[in-house]
């Protein structure tokens, strides 16, 4: 036998013998935890902030509150302006009227007045007179809910969900492209709007671009369609199903619109930021980290309690985040949803709070 064949056979019986020659490992593949903390407390006198934006030309984060106390005469909304640093530099009144989303637009910010279902915008320096501008108002549509959602079942039979709505434009979710033209979402009436170069038109005038039942939920969080963001290209819709759980993802400029990811209980606030879904998800207290791909890729923050001054350690019921600098920021909603009395940690919290947490990659 040749010496070389036969170093190579005793190689291979040894490899054999010990079990120790096999092919390259992969990498493990983990996914991130980041931690948050807390940023700032909200002032003594305002709760529920929902809302939440940032300009990074001022270094400025604007916050919106969603106060539905009932009677209406108890609700203190507000419109909130800090500096990056945590100083709260101005606060204007909405009163009764409740705020969802908000976004930073050619120099003004805008505005999803819920309560009074329409769109508005203020200057990025608005103090506490500052006059807020109507843009556009969102009305009952007709059918006021979608078609009925079918669902296939394991066994081959199938369900029909039929969805109600009484015809109020629940208007939660909104993002610009970069041309200026809005993209809004209706949890209630099962809906997408979009607003032609809403940066430019006064008044402007609301198109529906889609109905649709996956826009639509019977489940126990009664907010459909909520959050919205664009990819890089602003080739693909994402829009966050909250009632749901579920992400889901329509192309440009026309469909079809599928479900990209499920299991995401309460899926509300969703930007799109260096090449992640960045969701919110209010119902398990954690902001998830997403590829294109629908795959979780990280997980920030959860609840660990209220602290002595009754605000939340960690997340509670966390709404919409921004990013500002190396930071992402998150609200800290907190709302209480169900008829029982001291079933949930958010009827223990008695100041409301801002979290933040930072970015991969950051130091």
């Amino acid at each position: 036998m040749r010496p070389r064949l036969l170093r190579s056979l005793t190689a291979l019986l040894a490899c054999s013998a010990a079990l120790a020659c096999t092919a390259p490992q992969a990498q493990p593949q983990r996914v991130a935890r980041w931690e948050v903390e807390r940023f700032v407390l909200l002032p003594a006198d305002v709760r529920h902030p929902e809302g939440l934006a940032a300009d990074a030309a001022s270094g400025q984060l604007y916050v919106g509150t969603f106060d539905a106390r009932m009677p209406a005469s108890a609700r203190n909304n507000q419109l909130l302006r800090y500096a990056a640093d945590g100083r709260l530099l101005a606060q204007r009144s909405f009163g009764e009227t409740p705020l969802t989303g908000l976004a930073v637009a050619d120099g003004r910010l805008y505005v999803l007045n819920f309560g009074a279902g329409r769109l508005q915008r203020i200057a990025l320096d608005f103090d506490a007179a500052t006059p807020v501008e109507d843009v556009a108002r969102f009305e009952a549509l007709v059918p006021a809910a979608p078609a009925p959602g079918r669902i296939d079942n394991p066994d081959g039979s199938h369900d029909t969900v039929v969805f109600g709505a009484a015809g109020f434009p629940a208007i939660n979710g909104m993002v610009f492209d970069r041309a200026g033209n809005l993209y809004v979402s209706d949890s209630f009436q099962g809906a997408i709007y979009r607003i032609a170069q809403a940066t430019r038109c006064t008044p402007c005038t609301v198109g529906t671009l889609l109905r649709d039942p996956l826009l639509a939920t019977a489940g126990a969080l009664p907010f459909g369609a909520n959050g919205l963001a664009l990819n890089a290209d602003e080739s693909v819709l994402y829009i966050n199903n909250a009632g749901d759980g579920r992400v889901l993802r329509l192309p440009l400029p026309g469909g079809p619109l599928a479900v990209l990811a499920e299991g995401l209980y309460g899926a509300d606030g969703l930007q799109f930021h260096d090449g992640r879904l960045w969701v919110v998800a209010n119902q398990i207290d954690t902001v998830i980290a997403l590829d294109e791909a629908g795959r979780v890729r990280g997980r920030a923050g959860e609840f660990l309690g209220i602290a002595a001054d009754g605000a939340p350690e960690g997340l509670l019921f966390p709404a919409s985040t921004a990013v500002l600098g190396d930071w992402m920021f998150v609200t800290n909603l907190a709302l209480p949803l169900t008829a029982r009395e001291d079933d949930e940690w958010e009827e223990q919290v008695r100041r409301w709070s801002l979290s933040r947490f930072r970015l991969p990659g950051q130091r």
